[in-house]
């Protein structure tokens, strides 16, 4: 267990350090630089944020952009939603593309695929419609592209949540998964991205095989990275960090979603997965305590674990992402390294998700196979 704490401890004091690099690597804005951009945008349903996520993206101080918005079913309720900002907003180029055509068992994928056969231009940007931005985004992220070897950029995000367990989740984001983004970002560089933000030369997206290469994987933001980066692109994280609007639910459903990307991430990445065994600081520095029976030692070695963890947690939610869930909830973090802990050590069981009513099977690689085809 000593040895898991001072692992834990390692990670700790690294992703500090990984944050103070990424806090001081801003790229400087040059007005003259604004490439025009196609805005894909896979609509499925609606929620009580949706129109002033949607909204934002049509109010940028950016010359020329256009916002193709995809939906597969005409009776969606998001349609309305799409109307409406079309009719608020006319001077902004805004397409609608309504197509139930199928490519893979990831429909929002072929959402995409559809939607980009109206786009004008030779860079893309996918973000999710839970994503809300400024009005200097499309000006911040188009930024890395000035590199021509530079063929996809992604966003770190901050969650906007209600409710205890959508809390949680936020938390978690802030304080555990964007640490190890960081770690990953100075270790390795960046291979992957996120449904935040995802900016994509078409020629880098036709070289991996255009949305058909993603559209049986679960985690498609994350191939949309990692595929390009193989093909010899670079991928760059962006200094822009965008909202992330979540949707209050109940703690059943939140731990569902969380197991369900747990086993896609062990399917994905096994070894990575296994590792993050090394950086459950809070269980292992509680398990010495318990092992040692309350001795000086356990009692030292939690207190510096513990500590040391929320000292990351604080310069990662707060000073980098300026979270505020984080800002309010700070004192949760034990909470969520626990309820993660047993998460993690459920996404060693079982290979099957239920996603958007439909019953999957993940395989080697994380790719999806509908269960009604086996």
């Amino acid at each position: 267990m000593l040895i898991f704490c001072l692992s834990a401890v390692l990670f700790y004091c690294y992703g500090i350090y990984a944050a103070l690099v990424f806090a001081h690597s801003s790229l400087p804005v040059n007005p003259d630089f604004h490439p025009p951009v196609s805005i894909l945008k896979p609509l499925c349903g609606v929620d009580e944020g949706t129109y002033a996520n949607l909204a934002s993206f049509c109010q940028q101080h950016y010359p020329q952009y256009q916002i193709v918005f995809g939906v597969r079913d005409r009776a969606d309720p998001s349609i309305a939603v799409v109307q409406k900002l079309i009719h608020q907003f006319p001077q902004v180029d805004i397409s609608l593309v309504v197509s139930d055509r199928i490519i893979g068992a990831n429909l929002k994928v072929s959402n995409l695929a559809n939607a980009v056969t109206a786009a004008k231009y030779e860079i893309l940007i996918i973000a999710d419609s839970d994503i809300r931005v400024g009005t200097d985004y499309l000006q911040r992220v188009i930024q890395p592209l000035q590199d021509e070897s530079v063929g996809v950029v992604t966003c770190l995000y901050r969650s906007s949540a209600q409710g205890l367990a959508a809390s949680l989740e936020a938390i978690g984001t802030a304080t555990d998964f964007h640490p190890g983004v960081l770690v990953s970002k100075q270790l390795e560089g960046i291979k992957f991205a996120f449904g935040s933000t995802i900016v994509i030369r078409k020629p880098a997206l036709e070289k991996i095989g255009d949305f058909t290469a993603v559209a049986d994987y679960l985690a498609d933001d994350f191939q949309l990275g990692y595929l390009p980066a193989q093909a010899g692109y670079k991928v760059v994280l962006s200094d822009y960090v965008v909202d992330h609007i979540l949707s209050r639910s109940s703690l059943t459903d939140s731990i569902n979603r969380q197991i369900r990307w747990t086993r896609c991430i062990r399917v994905s990445r096994p070894w990575g997965y296994l590792g993050l065994l090394f950086t459950f600081g809070t269980v292992s520095s509680l398990l010495l305590l318990l092992t040692t029976g309350g001795s000086p030692v356990g009692w030292i070695g939690l207190i510096i674990t513990w500590s040391m963890r929320l000292v990351m947690g604080w310069f990662v939610g707060v000073k980098i992402l300026n979270d505020s869930v984080t800002k309010k909830f700070f004192w949760i973090i034990p909470l969520w390294d626990l309820l993660y802990f047993v998460i993690w050590c459920s996404g060693f069981t079982g290979n099957t998700i239920e996603w958007r009513g439909q019953q999957l099977k993940l395989i080697k690689g994380g790719k999806l196979v509908p269960i009604s085809t086996q």
